[in-house]
Parts: C-alpha cells; structure tokens; sequence
C-alpha cells in the first residue's frame, strides 16, 4: 500500500485535507502515475478515520480527474502533463483590492460631465417603490421576461415620448435594454456588420469605438454650425449614421429643421438609417425642449435611442430605442435576444412614473440643472472675462470651455489638477484630431453645488492664466 502519513487537524474537514494532500502529491509526482490508491477500508483503518470520510476525498478526485477508476480494481492516478506542476503546488493568497491613493494635489472640484445630482434623488420613494416591486405579489418580476422590456413600462413610454419630445411609437416599437452600448450592437446587427456606418466627428468616442468593436467600419462626417454635412454622406454605400441633432455632443450644437430634413432625405434616397441619440433631450434651459428628429420621420428611417441615465440614475443602466417596423421583424426574426435590463427596476421606474414621482422629479431636476448651468455661465463670464469662450449653451449637463491663454490641452489638464480641479478633454472626440485649433475642455456640472461651481471656475482661471504669465 502506498505510504499515506497526512497531518491531518481539526482546522477544516478531514475529507477536505485528505483530498488536498493526495491531490498535490500527485501533483508533485510522489505519487507516479499509473499507482493504484490504498482502498477505502485499508486506508481509513491506517489513518483512523472513518471511510465516508476517505469516499469523500477519492469522490473529489475522481470528479476533478486526477484518478480514475477500474471497474472491480480500484482508483489508479492519471498520466499528468509532465512539467506542469512543477515546483509543487503554491498556496495562493488573493490581494483585496484597495482604493487608489487619492491625487495629489486632492481633486476638490471635479467637473465630471458623466456624473448627475445625487443630492436631490428621491431616495425614501424609490425605495418605497422597490419594496412594492419585490412583494411575493410580484414574484413573475423574479423570472425572465419579454425581450423587448415590460409591456406596462413600454406603454407609459410611448405616451411620454410623444407629449414630451414629439417622437411618434406604438409600445410595440420600444426595445428596453442595459445601456446604450447593449442596444447599440442588436443595432449592429439588425443592419449589417458587413455595412458602412457614418457619424459625427467629433462625436462620442464611445460610440466609436463600440461600431469598430462591432466589425462595424466608420466614416467620420465632419460638422459645422449646423451639425453634420450631408454631401459626405451621399454615393458612398453608407447605411446608417449615428448623430446626437437636438445637443451634439459634445459642442452643443442643436441641428436646424433644414438640416433635419435634408438629413432625413438622404436616408429616405439612399434607403439607409438614422441613429438619433436623444441622451439629454429633457435638459432644455431657455425655450422649449428640441423635437425629436424622429417625429419628422415619414419613412421609417430613424432609430430613436434615449436613456434614463441622465433624467434618473446612471447606475440602473436603463435605455431604450426605438426601431422602425422593417428593423422591429428582423428584430423578432433573430429571437435569441433576452431582456437584459432588470424587471425590477423597470417595475419600479413603472410604479415611479404612474404615480407622478417622475414628472415631478423632472421638474426639480430640470430647475436644479439650470440653476447650475446658470451659475457655471455666470461665473466664467465674471472671472474670465473675454478670456474664455464658451461652446454648447442652453442645454444639456456640460459645455465645453476654450481659455485664450495658448496652452495646450493636456497643460489645461494638468495645471488645473494641480489647484485641486479636475477637468476633462475634448481631443478624445476626434476621429480626425484637427492639426491647429485652440485647446478646448469638458465641463459637467450637475453633481456640483452652485458655490463649488463658482469656486472651481476661480481656481481654473487663477490656475491657468497665473500660469501662462509665468511661462
């Protein structure tokens, strides 16, 4: 019988330990293979422990294939890959994951454009309502649902989007999902991934890249004052174009109805397809809200994607879109798509929206973020004087800000993070970075209270033009 001596404790099961020991010494090749185990009765009887105890442990090796068993004959070790295993086994410790030391100078003031105003969420209603969703009445929510999201929430949908952005569905259009870039590639390949895709440049890089991720070859458009130009995208096989027209993202820019139409001719001639990324088309500080590009739509080319992320929480990651009907039966044709998004919180958003929390909770917001928006215009005007311009006014959580001061970006960056600001670039947007321009940055501001606005602006402009007299 092969020698079996295991230091065997009351610190863990005993099976646990005999599993462990036989395993490395196989690993370690004291035990060859080809060797045959002691057998349960013998081996119990030498360490003084019970067989269930010995069963146990031959049963985890057989199940991990370091053994096999001959009928009638006993467990016999397998020919390892030699080599593998050498040095013996090593006791692996995982390393928590710790938070980053925090920068030095520390970040004061960060004017990040992803983020949004925690402070006046609706905290003790949205749990209110998530304890009525996950009731035994609910239980259904716990299984999967419809692929294209809750029939109740899509309905609720398509009322809003058509009293609030003109945008013109039946609830069997809508397609719930987590997040833009989920909905993005069934768009992918409702289209074609073999097809050329145009959008805006500059536009959000994420996108981009997501198209690119995809198998998806892009063509980047450039813009002017009124967004897009259209004459790049004609004669050129493009078969749809991704465009942000009610707040170009990220300078601002919101796309005229002669444009709209001549964009909507195109896609109507060449028989392609309009994205219109709608991703902060409630937050509309002077006037009434843009239309959507959809509503305009007479020949069922636009693809309509919007998101809770901005108008709620980022981090229920609840998006839609809206498919013209041709995309919708290739949609029900490829019918291995599953709802992705939770059905818990699209009860919840659906109990949330029936009871009037929504549209109030909108209305607060919206007033919250103009407030703000306000402020950070107000401030720079003050401080900064006609030493920054201003890009992307009116609307939306960011504008972009150009300081005539001749540093480059990555100075703007630096030099503003070294006074305890954090603020972002716009290079990153570029599909074709232009040679000389001035040096632009991102500024969010919705997670920023009004003084930390007016604080931070400060800092920036005693930052970056105390700077550039010193150079």
């Amino acid at each position: 019988m092969l020698e079996m001596t295991p230091n065997l404790n009351n610190e863990e099961p005993l099976y646990l330990q005999l599993y462990n020991y036989i395993k490395a010494e196989i690993q370690n090749g004291k035990i060859r293979a080809q060797s045959k185990l002691p057998s349960q009765r013998s081996l119990a009887k030498h360490l003084q422990i019970s067989r269930n105890t010995v069963d146990a442990a031959y049963q985890q090796l057989l199940a991990e294939g370091y053994v096999i068993s001959k009928e009638r004959d006993g467990l016999y070790v397998v020919d390892l890959e030699k080599g593998y295993f050498q040095g013996g086994p090593h006791h692996f410790e995982p390393q928590l994951a710790t938070q980053q030391k925090q920068e030095r100078p520390a970040i004061k003031y960060d004017f990040n454009y992803g983020d949004i105003n925690l402070k006046d969420f609706p905290f003790k209603i949205w749990r209110k309502l998530s304890m009525q969703s996950l009731d035994e009445e609910q239980a259904q929510l716990l299984l999967y649902g419809d692929p294209q999201g809750e029939l109740e929430l899509r309905n609720y949908m398509a009322s809003y989007l058509y009293e609030s952005r003109g945008v013109q569905c039946s609830a069997e259009q809508i397609v719930i999902g987590a997040g833009l870039q989920f909905l993005l590639g069934i768009v992918c390949n409702l289209i074609g991934r073999n097809e050329l895709f145009a959008m805006e440049d500059p536009g959000y890089y994420r996108v981009r890249y997501l198209f690119k991720d995809n198998g998806i070859k892009v063509k980047p458009i450039p813009l002017d004052e009124h967004g897009i130009h259209i004459d790049p995208l004609r004669n050129n096989n493009i078969k749809a174009v991704y465009v942000t027209p009610s707040h170009q993202f990220p300078l601002g820019t919101v796309m005229p109805i002669s444009r709209r139409l001549a964009l909507l001719e195109w896609a109507k001639e060449e028989d392609a397809y309009i994205i219109e990324d709608d991703y902060d088309g409630e937050f509309r500080y002077a006037g009434k809200p843009i239309p959507a590009l959809q509503g305009l739509d007479s020949s069922d080319r636009v693809i309509y994607m919007g998101t809770f992320s901005k108008s709620l929480i980022p981090a229920i990651k609840l998006s839609y879109m809206i498919l013209p009907r041709k995309l919708m039966g290739l949609f029900h044709q490829n019918n291995y798509y599953v709802q992705t998004g939770s059905r818990l919180h699209q009860h919840t958003l659906q109990l949330f929206i029936e009871s009037g929390h929504w549209e109030r909770h909108l209305n607060k917001t919206r007033n919250s973020y103009k407030r703000r928006y306000e402020t950070l215009l107000k401030s720079i005007q003050q401080t900064f004087g006609e030493n920054g311009k201003i890009y992307g006014a009116s609307s939306g959580l960011h504008i972009l800000l150009e300081p005539n001061n001749k540093m480059t970006e990555e100075e703007l960056i630096d030099t503003a993070k070294m006074a305890g600001v954090k603020v972002y670039p716009t290079s990153i947007f570029y599909a074709n970075p232009l040679v000389v321009q001035p040096a632009k940055v991102l500024l969010g501001f919705a997670n920023l209270a009004e003084d930390e606005i007016d604080t931070g602006i400060k800092l920036l402009n005693n930052a970056w033009f105390k700077s550039s007299t010193m150079t």
